[in-house]
């Protein structure tokens, strides 16, 4: 399929095949993916949990209002900001530039300064509405990644962000949770994946300038 046929394919999923996993080969592919996502200037201030035990899926399926798609999934993808964005944070990212680039260190200062003066200019809750944005984009990556890869997804908001921050022990991690989204193969009762796909005509969306 092509791009926009994957993602005309695409549906957010609410009553998955609990019998279908996602392979690991495939899941490694999709984990690539939202490695490779951009984000400001690089920084990717967030981490993404992979879960998969079942009794900690119950938990969270609790602290998800009962919903279904944490239990009955393959794996639920979890995006959690980073709480700790500092000085140090971000010379272990200049450090990791400066290696992966194979350039001496002395070349990034400039780039280093800048991000410590926009790190700074922050408020704590500013760093974590900042993390979960680039959050956001890696998700949009991995929807669009697993229409490709033919996985099915349900990006999801409501949850206990609190409660997935304890039953996962993200605070002692310096992480909190953001968004999530189960993945895995839709059952055949699923109601929404059968349904025409709404959008917005294309002249009420878009404008030309």
């Amino acid at each position: 399929m092509s791009v926009i046929e994957s993602l005309q394919w695409r549906s957010a999923i609410k009553s998955f095949d609990h019998t279908k996993k996602v392979s690991a080969e495939k899941l490694d592919q999709l984990l690539a993916a939202i490695q490779l996502s951009p984000s400001s200037a690089g920084l990717q201030n967030y981490k993404v949990l992979v879960v998969e035990d079942p009794e900690i899926r119950e938990k969270l399926r609790e602290a998800a209002n009962g919903q279904a798609q944490l239990t009955q999934s393959s794996q639920v993808i979890i995006f959690a900001a980073e709480t700790n964005v500092d000085e140090p944070f971000v010379k272990n990212y200049i450090d990791l530039v400066a290696k992966t680039r194979e350039i001496g260190r002395e070349h990034l200062v400039g780039f280093e300064q800048m991000i410590n003066n926009n790190v700074n200019n922050l408020t704590e809750d500013q760093k974590i509405v900042w993390g979960a944005k680039q959050a956001y984009i890696a998700l949009g990556v991995m929807l669009t990644a697993a229409a490709e890869l033919g996985i099915d997804a349900c990006p999801m908001e409501g949850f206990q962000a609190g409660k997935f921050d304890e039953i996962l022990g993200l605070k002692a991690l310096g992480l909190t949770t953001v968004v999530i989204a189960p993945i895995g193969y839709r059952s055949s009762e699923d109601v929404y994946s059968k349904m025409a796909k709404v959008r917005r005509p294309m002249e009420e969306l878009f404008i030309h300038v």
